[in-house]
């Protein structure tokens, strides 16, 4: 990547900001630029947004940032801005903007958080329940990288009171550089697990990593939510002294996650009164009763993070309890569902060591006569990834279900290591796993489908409902 000088971006932005300020907002994609948005001709390993620039702007588009040297620089549009990085670009954008937008007076709050699991649920939920008192403008799905976490902040509106920022991170020095561009206020770690070791490198290399929002907070005076209830994010917290934190847990609180069965397959909580200032400290009798739509007991601590951001925010606790409750999950992100032949459990958004324990303890606890695992290759784990996946298959042996399908080149590796060929049923491919669902079908029974992105796991979905 260029590195471009900042002093350009000190000289220039402004340029790019009035574009913005004139423009219906930002978008990188010529296909679905509409009429009046601002056009940024990215590049990637596989195309280069420079060549559908001028299709933009013929599309509507109020303005085109390319890469100078480009075809559509040399164009003499006079609606053609050129830049030395376009990426860049957009990042110092999205920084101003969030620099120069103010409420009351002051400039606007942005919350971040990132995490190895639970970041957009967390994300979603925190939205929910500030969004109860607030205008809130959040990350749209996942779009949690170097070029989703610009376009999340150029979304803040003149009604935008307070942003929720999601970052997510492949390599060491991601979050590192996404909350320059971010500057949070507020920081919010879910947890620190097993996940992208290709990489991070290490476990160590994780918690570096995904630390950097910890350290951005610690040097610029902010304040983190800390689960209270997690020894990895506390030994983290304790090792940036004098931070500020606003602490929260399940055991922190003095609540109960309580069981699940047929009757009540979504995750539940008990949480004292005295949480949301309610009731006298020492009152610790009167419980209030959280029901989600969430599957995994792991959402708990999700759902206790939204709570403590909204008490911290002016929320009051049942009002976070009512915001909790009303969502329902989407795109195979702990979702539950009842068909007419069985119980799913559809976490296939992705998979990495630490999700896919939680997701086998999960399954362990409901109280099911039929249980069933179906499960997809962990990507990005470089060279521990046969002995993490001959941890998940051991797991998922000792549970003693009724059935368990393994996907893909890496579980079939751990079978071979492992000797336990015969214990389970193994497959190259989602697909071949759904056809032999339709020779060979699962009824009556509860059935948890998780994997990485890429193995697919959804695709045996329909396979499991009539």
């Amino acid at each position: 990547m260029i590195i471009v000088p900042q002093i350009y971006f000190e000289m220039d932005v402004k340029r790019l900001y009035d574009a913005f300020l004139a423009s219906r907002g930002v978008n990188t994609d010529s296909r679905t630029v509409v009429e009046g948005e601002m056009f940024f001709a990215l590049k990637g390993d596989n195309f280069d947004g420079n060549e559908y620039a001028l299709a933009a702007l013929e599309k509507g588009a109020s303005c085109a940032v390319v890469t100078c040297g480009s075809a559509a620089a040399a164009s003499g549009d006079t609606r053609v801005i050129a830049v030395p990085d376009t990426l860049e670009a957009l990042q110092a954008l999205a920084r101003h903007h969030r620099e120069n937008t103010f409420v009351d007076g002051k400039r606007i709050t942005v919350i971040g958080l990132t995490g190895t699991n639970g970041k957009t649920t967390t994300k979603e939920l925190i939205t929910r329940v500030l969004s109860v008192k607030y205008n809130v403008t959040a990350t749209s799905g996942n779009l949690n990288n170097d070029i989703g976490v610009p376009l999340s902040l150029l979304k803040i509106g003149p009604e935008t009171q307070l942003a929720v920022i999601e970052m997510g991170a492949n390599h060491p020095d991601d979050i590192g550089k996404l909350v320059k561009v971010s500057e949070p206020d507020y920081g919010l770690i879910t947890n620190v697990g097993k996940a992208h070791l290709l990489g991070f490198g290490s476990f160590e290399g994780v918690k570096k990593a995904k630390g950097m929002l910890y350290d951005y907070i610690s040097e610029h005076s902010g304040t983190i939510f800390i689960n209270a209830d997690d020894q990895v994010l506390c030994g983290m917290a304790a090792g940036r002294p004098g931070m500020k934190a606003v602490e929260y847990g399940i055991n922190f609180w003095d609540a109960m996650v309580l069981p699940c069965d047929a009757d009540h397959p979504y995750v539940r909580m008990a949480i004292p009164e005295k949480v949301g200032g309610i009731a006298e400290p020492s009152d610790d009798e009167t419980l209030l009763a959280l029901e989600t739509h969430l599957s995994g007991a792991y959402n708990a601590n999700n759902a206790a993070a939204a709570i403590a951001v909204g008490l911290h925010f002016g929320v009051s606790l049942q009002e976070a309890m009512d915001a909790i409750s009303e969502y329902v999950p989407v795109n195979n992100r702990s979702q539950l569902e009842k068909t007419g032949t069985n119980v799913l459990i559809k976490d296939a958004y992705n998979a990495n060591p630490t999700s896919m324990a939680a997701a086998l303890d999960n399954l362990c606890s409901i109280i099911s006569d039929t249980k069933v695992a179906l499960l997809g290759d962990m990507r990005e784990l470089g060279e521990e990834s046969v002995s993490e996946h001959v941890q998940v298959l051991r797991q998922v042996l000792s549970m003693g279900l009724d059935l368990v399908c393994l996907v893909g080149e890496e579980f079939g590796k751990a079978v071979e290591a492992d000797n336990a060929g015969g214990k389970v049923k193994c497959f190259g491919t989602s697909e071949e796993l759904a056809s032999w669902l339709d020779e060979n079908p699962v009824r009556n029974a509860t059935v948890l489908v998780k994997g990485s992105r890429g193995i697919r796991m959804e695709t045996v979905i329909p396979h499991l409902q009539s």
